[in-house]
């Protein structure tokens, strides 16, 4: 039996720990749960109407948002973790006009978008209650997961697997074409080793002599505990950077900033708080946040100077993969990418081709120069 490392307990390493044949591989997981962009993270699965004009991107997470009917299976996920809520699009009339043709046309190659409907005034407000009398786009193939939960699902089902979890940080070196992993209260030899840190891959890499093209991005969520019914709400993505995500039990998110200058910084702000909570009161009937109970949801993502992630093996180091630089759109793929690495590594196959999803690796991680 191959023994193997994954560094990085986030949405990919937890997903691939649970993917990996435990037949084949003797699995073990560090992860210290600090700086955790999935621990802190709740999010619309939602990439379709997406502007961006990547489209290595574009078919990496509309496959990602495909995949999620098989991972829900896989996984027993339950309401709780994700659900399929449908989608509101706020904009104007123009922009919703836009939307609605961008919808059916890539529709054609993704079904899951499902229903696509203009909503007048009167129909938003009866789909989502806070929101003020407005025309939107409702597509019904719109979901939400919670990153926090499935991470505690996956930890536990993880375990239940006989992977052993590690929550501590982890250094890495290479000795004689093995690789070895130290904690504070471990140190393993292992077959293969997968980096999946976000962007902490930087600095585990510079342990083994490369550079990496991976940066830290600060992001904070405010989750109130309301007593509205929210369980059929969809979720919304409203004009500007605001979004409301309604989840079971009356609980609401609104998130998330997107702070590159704060870098590793953990503490919550009351910038933050004034800019999530004045992004969206233009879009609420009244003003429901100001006396609400709410706590906030930090954490770290890591993005790449062309925002887009990169994954797979690095072919001049045997047993060598990584992942990272999913920036905010992490839950939407970093399932599907730690299911591809799994296939990967279960299969023994050689060949791993994904220029379809992803840029040459070369354009994010070197060998150090001598």
């Amino acid at each position: 039996m191959k023994k193997i490392a994954i560094i990085g307990g986030g949405i990919i390493g937890m997903t691939l720990a649970n993917y990996l044949d435990t037949e084949k591989f003797d699995i073990t997981i560090f992860d210290s749960g600090k700086h955790q962009a999935t621990g802190a993270s709740a999010g619309i699965i939602s990439p379709w109407l997406s502007k961006r004009r990547n489209k290595q991107w574009y078919a990496l997470a509309r496959d990602g948002a495909a995949f999620f009917e098989q991972l829900v299976k896989d996984f027993s996920l339950d309401e709780n973790i994700y659900e399929k809520c449908g989608t509101l699009f706020v904009r104007s009339p123009q922009a919703l006009q836009e939307l609605e043709q961008l919808a059916l046309e890539r529709r054609a190659e993704a079904p899951e978008i499902g229903e696509i409907r203009q909503l007048t005034a009167e129909e938003t407000t009866e789909m989502l209650p806070l929101l003020k009398p407005v025309e939107s786009l409702y597509i019904s193939g719109g979901a939400r997961l919670d990153g926090k939960a499935y991470l505690q699902h996956l930890r536990e089902r993880a375990q239940t697997r006989g992977v052993h979890v590690i929550s501590e940080e982890a250094q890495v070196e290479k000795k004689k074409a093995k690789w070895w992993v130290t904690s504070g209260q471990a140190r393993v030899e292992v077959d293969e080793l997968v980096l999946t840190p976000g962007p902490a891959l930087k600095t585990l890499l510079d342990q083994l002599g490369y550079t990496a093209n991976v940066s830290p991005q600060k992001g904070q969520l405010l989750s109130f505990e309301t007593k509205f019914e929210t369980e059929k709400w969809p979720v919304a993505f409203l004009e500007g950077e605001a979004d409301l995500i309604p989840f079971q039990n009356g609980r609401l998110l609104l998130g998330a900033t997107h702070e590159n200058e704060a870098a590793w910084d953990l503490e919550p702000t009351q910038e933050a708080f004034d800019q999530l909570t004045k992004g969206v009161q233009s879009f609420l009937k009244e003003d429901y946040f100001s006396d609400t109970a709410y706590s906030y949801r930090v954490g770290t993502r890591a993005y790449t100077a062309d925002f887009a992630p990169f994954f797979g093996p690095i072919e001049q180091e045997e047993g060598l993969s990584v992942a990272s630089g999913l920036g905010s759109s992490g839950l939407t793929t970093g399932p599907y990418i730690a299911h591809l690495l799994a296939q990967h590594l279960n299969t023994d196959n050689s060949v791993w081709e994904m220029s379809r999803y992803t840029k040459e690796m070369n354009l994010y991680i070197n060998k150090k120069e001598e």
